[in-house]
């Protein structure tokens, strides 16, 4: 199943492992079966240290597979041939099992094992999405760390009738002992902080306690990490305050317009983004989400940031770079059927929806690239357009009129997403050139109407354009003295990945002088 090339590689891996790692599979006769067996065999090969058994009248999903330790009856499971994007998580688990440590803050691993409680963990995920091997790996290493935490991952390509039963339409959906813990993209520090109670005091007391920055940056995507390494390099200290760090780029599946890196993916550029800045003396504060600005009350004094958790944090000078997030289309039921069949990745979420009628908003070109993905997955698709023609490049339009599932709608205002109470179940939408309103019965709604700047929180503290980007020069300064801006949240032109990170040190080298000026 592995090619020459990923074989050797993971033999290389292997040599890491310090104690002896046996996977128990629990097989049927499916063809889905003999793969993973396959590939286990495959596994076996390549270290002396690993052993495959099967227990095939084990009550637990068939096909999966559990990573232990002989005589160990507990460990990291997986339901379904983990390959795809799990096939790192795989190799993780294997080594973690196998004694190799984590790099996870040590903070963090004490914290996880001293979690007072039974966690029994269920991953749902899809081999296409890039947000879900974060979910798996970090509960993986919970149940690697902590004898009274399991988890397994569950393929839901694999599992559909559990899909249908517990009405999952996005992935990674996580259940905690049964019931619905989390849907989406979350990290070790995220869910830990869930069921860890006392976490949120703990961190804000310690956030209290800081001293002031010279430089706080404010968002961690390409351009807070840009002004992050700009400033630390200057060697006044630095701090970063992000919600998530990576930002936008972590729901980015591939970059290839990133001059000098020919193509990647949003999740591995957002790892390279935090390893380059934890390359200087950085304080990063991560799944922080800002709440308040107050600025300086004297020229020279501290702006202060207050957070959701109740923190103060203070600095001489800020530089907001918070991002944007997907567009809603707020109409009625969007909301009640969010994670229900309204969703905003294709890529995450399109497996879910293999052979069903599903819809797209947005004729832009995130719009129809999500099309022509979903297409070769699911029944049938179809492109509602506002305008009065697709916004979309050419040889994107071309593609998408050329496949035989597709239709496309112009004038279309979605209007209402419909539903029978659980789940989606249709749309409506008013026809601009008639004002007659119309149906389409689909099961999933996937949302491409573009982004708006995370600055709600700002309102009336820094000036604002009536799209809610904040007003900067061309030196990233804003209205309020010792606050400066950069990225998707500013009312630059354009929204890109390279251009942010640019406006990113041009804020920084601002924030530079502004202080040797004052």
């Amino acid at each position: 199943m592995l090619d020459a090339n990923l074989q050797a590689q993971l033999k290389a891996y292997l040599e890491r492992l310090q104690r002896p790692v046996e996977l128990v599979a629990t097989l049927d006769d499916g063809a889905t079966s003999q793969e993973l067996r396959e590939l286990l065999q495959e596994i076996r090969s390549l270290s002396d240290k690993i052993t495959v058994v099967e227990k095939n009248d084990a009550p637990v999903r068939k096909p999966s597979f559990l990573i232990t330790n002989p005589g160990v009856d507990t460990g990291v499971r997986f339901a379904g041939v983990p390959l795809g994007h799990e096939f790192t998580s795989l190799v993780l688990a294997l080594l973690q099992v196998g004694g190799h440590p984590s790099k996870e803050s040590a903070d963090l691993l004490e914290q996880v094992k001293g979690l007072d409680g039974d966690f029994h963990f269920e991953t749902y995920y899809s081999l296409s999405c890039h947000n879900c091997p974060d979910v798996v790996q970090a509960l993986n290493l919970m149940s690697v760390l902590n004898p009274r935490i399991t988890h397994t991952a569950i393929d839901g390509a694999v599992f559909q009738d559990e899909i249908k039963e517990r009405q999952i339409m996005g992935v990674p959906t996580v259940f905690l002992n049964g019931k619905n813990f989390g849907q989406g993209r979350m990290e070790l520090a995220e869910i830990v902080a869930k069921i860890d109670s006392g976490a949120h005091a703990r961190v804000a007391a310690k956030l209290n306690a800081m001293e002031p920055f010279d430089v706080l940056v404010v968002g961690g995507g390409p351009a807070g990490a840009a002004a992050a390494v700009y400033a630390a390099r200057k060697g006044i200290r630095t701090g970063v305050v992000a919600e998530r760090f990576g930002g936008q780029v972590l729901d980015t599946v591939d970059i290839e317009n990133y001059i000098s890196v020919s193509k990647t993916e949003g999740p591995k550029f957002a790892i390279a983004l935090e390893q380059h800045v934890n390359d200087y003396d950085v304080e990063v504060m991560n799944l922080q989400r800002a709440k308040a600005l107050k600025p300086a009350a004297t020229e020279g004094g501290l702006v202060e940031i207050e957070l959701d958790n109740g923190a103060t944090l203070k600095s001489k000078t800020v530089i907001l770079s918070t991002g944007a997030r997907w567009r809603n289309m707020n109409v009625p039921g969007e909301e009640q059927y969010r994670t229900k069949g309204v969703t905003y990745c294709p890529h995450c979420d399109g497996p879910l929806f293999k052979g069903k009628d599903v819809a797209v908003i947005g004729g832009g070109n995130s719009g129809v690239e999500a099309a022509i993905d979903l297409a070769g997955i699911v029944k049938s698709v179809t492109v509602l357009e506002f305008a009065s023609e697709l916004k979309a490049d050419g040889v994107l339009q071309k593609k998408l009129r050329s496949l035989p599932n597709v239709t496309v709608i112009l004038n279309a205002q979605t209007t209402e997403v419909n539903g029978d109470g659980s789940k989606v179940t249709g749309l409506t939408y008013k026809d601009r050139t008639t004002d007659e309103a119309k149906t389409v019965a689909v099961e999933g709604i996937f949302v491409q109407i573009g982004l708006l700047p995370n600055t709600d929180w700002l309102k009336g503290t820094v000036d604002l354009t009536r799209f809610g980007e904040i007003i900067i020069d061309a030196r990233g300064h804003t209205n309020v003295p010792g606050v400066f801006a950069a990225g998707d949240c500013t009312n630059v032109p354009y929204k890109q990945i390279i251009i942010a990170a640019g406006a990113g040190a041009t804020a920084a080298l601002s924030a530079f002088d502004h202080l040797i000026r004052h």
